[in-house]
């Protein structure tokens, strides 16, 4: 009779949730899916990385050189407007390049580690992806610190699809248990 209680409790727990968090199981499987794929989109959700013309770091011109130009080419080819925040600076040596990724808003400007020559400007849409993916979004739109949406929202996520395994085994495995039960 016990496990009879338990697997209703369970199956009220398991709807529950189902139904208060859909939307955010839904958005969390589709940006998933996307991130997984978004370097095999040709470009669409990641920007390829270019090729420069070496390898050999003793010729590459100096990083705040190559930042100088990263940041002219972003406000004269994208927008006066944008901040030149870095986010990071991504060194790819045996490519012989450089991004430069902004912090404020998703592009990027792929440079000539040797030359300084401009290899691609573009938007990072799997930056915004991932940035819905774990909430960190509403952060940076609400200028809070730490990130407190986000590692809350994690929590719930995390926590939601731990009590979905755990009650949704349950719903499946009970029922079988009962069975064997009632034929001994």
């Amino acid at each position: 009779m016990m496990q009879v209680t338990v697997l209703r409790i369970f199956r009220k727990v398991h709807r529950m949730m189902g139904a208060v968090l859909f939307i955010f199981f839904f958005v969390v499987a589709i940006t998933g899916v996307l991130l997984g794929w978004k370097k095999n989109t040709n470009g669409w959700l990641l920007p390829v990385t270019s090729k420069g013309t070496s390898t050999n770091l003793a010729v590459w011109k100096p990083i705040a050189a190559l930042h100088t130009i990263a940041d002219s080419i972003l406000l004269n080819q994208v927008d006066k407007t944008l901040s030149t925040d870095l986010d990071r600076i991504d060194i790819r040596k045996e490519k012989g390049i450089v991004k430069f990724v902004y912090a404020k808003h998703y592009w990027e400007v792929q440079l000539d580690g040797a030359t300084g020559n401009v290899l691609q400007v573009n938007l990072r849409k799997s930056d915004f992806i991932e940035d819905i993916h774990d909430a960190s979004y509403l952060d940076t739109y609400f200028n809070t610190k730490g990130e407190p949406i986000k590692l809350t929202y994690t929590l719930i996520m995390g926590v939601a699809l731990f009590l979905f395994c755990t009650t949704g085994f349950w719903l499946w495995y009970g029922p079988k248990l009962i069975r064997n039960k009632k034929r001994v």
